[in-house]
């Protein structure tokens, strides 16, 4: 033990300190939203955030959850779409790549060139709507899954990158032992390329969990409005009550406070996945974005 503190130099002590502080400040917003949550309106009002609640109160959740029948149908729904979207978005994406990075595929440059260039030039909104509606994108749950399920050029470049890093002798010896493709992208390639495929699923995990724009853009249905979207609307709702004077004198609405009830509702399913996923994320982003 004394042997591995004496290996420890002055320069590394100082880079673990600036590490943990820096790691602190990271952390205490999130320590500080969660108080808020918890603080009573008034005293939020009149004494700010701070990092142990004051006047401790439910009331931001409760509020939050008195729409419980829509938050919780919104919750699961949210789940369902993030978890079906991002299989199928990380699946077309690994494939794509495969193909992009496979040398056999004839004009594979031209291809990626043609994936690259909608990132320099957009049609706009209309044509995406347009489309959108000729597909029949309107008010159902695939209107919140099928429009990201586009892939991100970023994203199917860095599986590119990273598996045109992979030796190309496995695939050779894979294809004289009568491997087909589908065989040697499924059992050899994605396996070896589990920390770019970990760092892209939480790429379109976070997009999907956090998309509101599609349901504006694409439902009016009450019963697919995604948390995001649906916690925006009751927010809206207490902001006009205030603005309207339509509550009594001595009622005050949680207005900051469930705002960051809502972030802690919203945040807390990343946060949690984050971890399982971290371990991936490094080295994903670097060799993938590196080699090519």
């Amino acid at each position: 033990m004394n042997a591995r503190l004496k290996r420890v130099t002055l320069p590394q002590m100082l880079i673990m300190l600036f590490l943990i502080l820096y790691a602190l400040v990271c952390v205490l917003p999130l320590i500080m939203v969660l108080s808020a949550s918890f603080t009573s309106e008034s005293i939020l009002r009149s004494q700010g955030y701070a990092l142990i609640p004051r006047g401790v109160t439910l009331d931001a959740y409760k509020l939050l959850y008195r729409q419980s029948p829509e938050v919780i149908s919104s919750y699961g729904l949210t789940i369902l779409v993030t978890a079906v979207g991002t299989f199928l978005a990380v699946l077309i994406s690994a494939c794509t790549g495969y193909a992009l990075a496979n040398k056999d595929v004839y004009y594979r440059n031209a291809l990626s060139m043609f994936l690259f260039l909608p990132t320099l030039i957009s049609a706009g909104i209309v044509p995406w709507y347009m489309v959108n509606n000729l597909l029949g994108l309107r008010n159902n749950i695939f209107a919140l899954i099928v429009p990201r399920l586009m892939f991100s050029v970023f994203n199917v470049f860095l599986v590119r990158n990273f598996m045109a890093a992979l030796p190309e002798a496995m695939r050779e010896s894979a294809k004289i032992d009568g491997a087909n493709d589908v065989r040697i992208a499924l059992q050899i390639y994605f396996p070896l390329s589990l920390p770019v495929l970990a760092t892209i699923t939480l790429f379109y995990g976070l997009n999907y969990w956090n998309d509101w724009y599609n349901c504006i853009m694409l439902v009016s249905d009450t019963k697919l409005y995604p948390l995001q979207y649906l916690l925006f609307e009751l927010q809206s709702r207490i902001t006009e009550a205030r603005e309207l004077s339509q509550i009594g004198v001595n009622i005050m609405l949680p207005g900051e406070a469930f705002k960051m009830a809502t972030v802690v509702v919203t945040v807390g399913p990343i946060v949690l996945l984050y971890p399982f996923l971290q371990r991936y994320f490094v080295k994903g982003i670097t060799v993938g974005a590196v080699k090519g």
